[in-house]
Parts: structure tokens; C-alpha cells; sequence
């Protein structure tokens, strides 16, 4: 095309073009660049200095900051004849739109509630990082979705925005349980809010609250009350009562979107709701102490103690000190304390690594839970105990006797229900997941900005084995922001640790391979197969209208921004 015509055919776009002679004159400027730049007087005119970046190189990818509320961005343009000698043609677009919006998705994604944004057609448009781990849901797994296919509550209704839309109302301070599609059960507290332009409802947001975290938060109040009290009876001179310990972690906290992890934790909920010992079986990293801590939270001894120690840490002539209490006089320098059965005393007991425990002191154990009374070293008398107690393992139970680390009679006491944690590897569809909650969290520590990482890191991940575990994945993404370098905000290999960067990726044909080793049921490979769909579809419609932006949304019934969105997520190629 000529350089005329071509100018001329951007204005369609919203896209500026000016023809620029050497020394950064302006020869000539189509109308959408001359109103964007701010000019009156074009041909012979100087290119203004706010307007210089843009003649950077295409190969520099910046936005370009020209004033208050105005960014651009140069783009590439096909080939054009008859440009006059000693000249350059420079086409740019309005980027503020993208700016805004990236800089609105840092915003959401720093706050500590969930926030889920729909457009008017009740379709997702975005969750914040705090919605992505409550929801245990990723974004690019529910753009586009309907609320009512991912999200479901009592008498089959989804969360409230879809009525925000309808009553154009907000409805505030409400309380829901709901379940994602991939069944993920919540419980929220949320202030929804309809989103109005020139009196159009142009979509709806919700600000959700995870209720289990209030309840959270009152402990930690009583908790400081009870601190306050013992420190002014310290100061008093009187004798303090003991503080009590509680666990951190709920069901809520465990990140996962595979089925094995959603059968497991369904599982746990309901062994919580009985006072029998459980034996958690995972390799190291796999989180066995995130799941006893839930068990107990879930359970009726909530409101009591939970207490651990890590039998592998501690020599055993200490240890059966910690565990039963001492009297005064037992040894040496010996003073009367009660022990960890004592201290937990209506609540719950988690003895990590028990195949770490002396043999000989295996047995005293099993007594105290055979009778539930415990004797202190160096004492006679016997005191009772309301413990429910739970135990980690790092190897297999039955490797674990026949090896002699682990008494059998024991084992059958502890091991009353089993509990085994799936590795990591077997479970690979989970790590999009857990690496988008894992930045989250080291953004927040780190005070960095990374959205992600991209697709080369993500096939590595897929195709690694994880003797680690979670916490080798999360020790992964923690060592990578480290090394990132400030202004990047994308995870890239160069920066993973180096057995990372060194391993051999098996090449293949299938751009959805990846994703095929991390997402092994049929619903996520449906949802790529939609995608492709709906790309085709978007595909069509810009073939028929010519790449007219606007009359392709007008044909396939969606906003021209929506559209411009799904064309860039999409990498549709207009000039194509």
C-alpha cells in the first residue's frame, strides 16, 4: 500500500502514523496521531519532545509516557511503497488502557481480600491474587467462564453478582458458602457492587472476606488479651496462668486444583470430626503439618491447644522429659514441669517424624495411649490426659517396621486412620496454581511486582520430577525472585536455581504438551479446546469485517474493548 493510504487506513484503527524526515520533522500526520499528540500545526512542524519515544527502535517493546493519562506504544506496520527518500513512516497506538489496567491489577493483586470482577454478561473478567489462592482457582482457567459455571452455592446459585447486575444494587456485609467447579468449598463474607457508566451496568465486582479467617482473627485478639494478662500478672509479681498454642492452619490454605488433593482433603474433614489417632504419611515437603494443623481446626478440640515437636530434633533423654513432664529431684537440677500430654491437655498432640523415636521409648508412649494418663520422670503418680494425638511420617509405615524404626503395636495405636499426602509429581496439575500463590506471597515479603512466569519455566516444572515437593517448588519460586532483575516482572529460566536451568526439556509438537503433564482430567483439556474454538470464531468474524475491529464486536455481540482484550490474550494478528 501506499504511505497515503496507509495512514489514511489506520484512522479506521485508532491508530496514529506520521511520515518523519531525518532531523524529526513531521512531513505529514494522519488525524487520530494529530488530536492524540496534541497538534495544530503538522506539516514542517518539529516532532515534540513528548513525542520522541516513539521514535525509538521496535526492537525497545516500551510504553512510552508522553503526558498525564496518555501512553503509547509503537507498533509494527506491513510493507509500504513510495515513502520518500530520507524518511520513516512511525505508527503508534494509545496504550493507556493497557497501563491502567496493569497498574489496577497490582493494586488488586496487593490486598489481602478477594476480589472477582464479571462483565455485564455475568462472564469473568478477573481475580485477584487473594481470590486465586481462596478459590484455589487460576485466571486463565476462568476468563471468559460464566459465574454460574464455576461458582455454585446452596439451591443451585451462584455468587451474588449476577444478582447485583439484575437489581443494579449492591448487597453488602453478606454471608455465602459456595463451591467452585472443581469443588473447592468456601465460606465468605463479601460487599458487591454494581459498575455504572452514563447509566449502563457495565459488570458488577465483589470484595469477599474468607470467614474462617474472622474467625482467625478474633483468636489471635483473645490470644493478645491473654498475653496482656499474663504479662501484668508478671508485673504484679503473681503467677501467670500457661498461654495456650493453637494452630494457623486450615483446610482453606491447602492450594490445590487436582482431584486427588480435593478426595484427600474431604477425607481429613471427616476424620477431623472424631477424637482417633491419625498417622500422615507424605515424603519431606509434601505439607503433613499444614494437614494435621487443619485436622485439629476442623475438629471439636479447636478451641484447645495444638502442640508439636519433632522427635528426629530432640536427643531421647530429653525427649521423654518434653513428652511426660518432670519432677523436681528426678536428675539432676531436675524442676517439676508438666510435659507436652499435659500441656495439651484438650486438645491435640502432633509428634512429628515418630519413625525418629528411640525404640526403647516407643513403649512408654503406647502406655499413655492405651490408659490415657501419663507419669512424670521421677514421679509416682499418675495424672490424666484428654489428648488426641496425631503423627507425621516421611517414609512409608510399613518400611518403617519392618526396618524396626516403628513398634508395631504402636503403630496400630497411632495409625488408627492413615492418611497419605500424593508427592508432588503425582499431582503436576496442581503447580500453576501453586506457583501464581507462591509469587503472591514473596511479592508481598519481597516487595516485588512479578505477575508470573512464562511458558519455558512452566514446561520445565512439568516435566521435573519434585523430590522436594511443595517446598522445593516453593523454595524454586523464592530463589528466582530473588535473582529476578528489578523491573521484570516475569519469572524466566535464567533466574531458576541451576539443576533447574540445566535440565533437558523433551521437545514436542503439541504446544498444549505442558499443560497435558500438569492437567491430566478431561476438564482443563476441554477448556483449551473451547479456547481454540472461540479464537477461531473471534478468527472469522475479523475476516469478514476486514479487521474492523468495531463491526467484528457488533457481529459476535461483545465490546470492542472485550474484543481487543481476547485479540491480544489470543495473539491474533490483525495485520494477517
Amino acid at each position: 500500500m501506499k504511505w497515503q493510504e496507509v495512514m489514511a487506513f489506520l484512522d479506521q484503527f485508532d491508530r496514529g502514523a506520521m511520515l518523519v524526515r531525518e532531523g524529526r520533522t513531521i512531513v505529514e500526520i494522519n488525524e487520530f496521531g494529530r488530536n492524540f499528540l496534541g497538534l495544530s500545526q503538522t506539516t514542517g512542524a518539529a516532532v515534540p519532545e513528548k513525542a520522541l519515544p516513539l521514535l525509538r527502535p521496535l526492537e525497545a517493546k516500551q510504553v512510552a509516557h508522553l503526558a498525564f493519562q496518555k501512553w503509547a506504544r509503537r507498533v509494527k506496520c506491513g510493507p509500504v511503497t513510495n515513502l520518500p527518500e530520507g524518511t520513516e513512516l512511525v505508527v503508534f497506538e494509545d496504550a493507556a488502557c493497557e497501563v491502567y489496567r496493569e497498574m489496577y491489577q497490582n493494586i488488586l493483586n496487593r490486598i489481602s481480600e478477594s476480589v472477582i470482577l464479571c462483565d455485564e454478561n455475568e462472564q469473568i473478567l478477573f481475580l485477584n491474587d487473594a481470590a486465586v489462592r481462596m478459590d484455589s482457582l487460576l485466571n486463565e482457567a476462568v476468563v471468559g467462564r460464566s459465574m454460574d459455571e464455576v461458582y455454585k452455592s446452596e439451591n443451585d446459585v451462584s455468587l451474588l453478582l449476577p444478582k447485583v447486575l439484575k437489581s443494579e444494587k449492591p448487597h453488602l456485609n453478606q454471608r455465602q458458602q459456595y463451591e467452585t467447579y472443581n469443588g473447592k468449598e468456601v465460606d465468605i463474607v463479601s460487599d458487591n457492587y454494581p459498575i455504572f457508566k452514563n447509566s449502563q451496568v457495565l459488570g458488577a465486582y465483589s470484595v469477599m472476606e474468607d470467614f474462617s479467617q474472622l474467625d482467625s482473627l478474633h483468636r489471635k485478639i483473645l490470644e493478645l488479651q491473654d498475653e496482656l494478662l499474663r504479662q501484668d500478672a508478671q508485673i504484679k509479681g503473681k503467677k501467670s496462668h500457661d498461654s495456650v498454642l493453637h494452630a494457623k492452619y486450615h483446610f482453606e490454605d491447602i492450594i490445590s486444583s487436582s482431584r486427588a488433593m480435593r478426595v484427600l482433603v474431604e477425607r481429613c474433614k471427616q476424620v477431623a470430626k472424631s477424637s482417633s489417632s491419625v498417622m500422615i504419611y507424605g515424603e519431606t515437603g509434601t505439607g503433613k503439618e499444614l494437614f494435621a494443623q487443619s485436622i485439629h481446626n476442623a475438629s471439636s478440640r479447636a478451641a484447645g491447644p495444638f502442640l508439636a515437636i519433632n522427635c528426629a530434633a530432640i536427643p531421647e533423654n530429653l525427649l521423654e522429659g518434653l513428652l511426660f513432664g518432670t519432677e523436681k529431684g528426678a536428675y539432676t537440677g531436675a524442676e517439676s514441669h508438666p510435659g507436652l500430654f499435659e500441656q495439651a491437655n484438650g486438645g491435640t498432640l502432633l509428634l512429628d517424624e515418630i519413625n525418629s523415636m528411640n525404640i526403647n521409648l516407643q513403649p512408654k508412649l503406647l502406655r499413655v495411649l492405651q490408659e490415657g494418663t501419663v507419669r512424670r520422670v521421677g514421679s509416682t503418680r499418675e495424672r490424666k490426659v484428654d489428648v488426641r494425638v496425631l503423627s507425621n511420617i516421611n517414609i512409608p509405615p510399613e518400611e518403617a517396621l519392618t526396618s524396626h524404626k516403628l513398634r508395631q503395636d504402636l503403630y496400630y495405636r497411632l495409625g488408627v486412620v492413615g492418611i497419605r499426602i500424593p508427592p508432588l509429581r503425582e499431582r503436576k496439575e496442581d503447580i500453576p496454581l501453586l506457583v501464581q500463590s507462591f509469587i503472591a506471597r514473596y511479592n508481598k515479603r519481597l516487595e516485588r511486582n512479578v505477575q508470573g512466569v512464562d511458558s519455558h519455566v512452566l514446561d520445565i516444572f512439568a516435566h521435573y520430577d519434585w523430590p522436594g515437593n511443595v517446598r522445593e517448588l516453593q523454595h524454586a519460586i523464592e530463589y528466582a525472585m530473588n535473582l529476578l532483575p528489578e523491573k521484570r516482572a516475569l519469572l524466566t529460566v535464567e533466574c531458576l536455581p541451576e539443576h533447574f536451568v540445566n535440565l533437558e526439556v523433551p521437545k514436542s509438537a503439541d504446544p498444549l504438551a505442558s499443560s497435558k503433564v500438569m492437567d491430566t482430567h478431561k476438564g482443563p483439556l476441554r477448556r483449551k479446546t473451547l479456547r481454540d474454538v472461540e479464537r477461531a470464531a473471534l478468527v472469522q468474524a475479523l475476516k469478514r469485517t476486514g479487521g474492523n475491529i468495531s463491526a467484528a464486536a457488533r457481529e459476535l455481540g461483545m465490546s470492542r474493548q472485550n474484543l481487543q482484550y481476547h485479540i491480544k490474550r489470543d495473539r491474533i494478528n490483525l495485520e494477517k
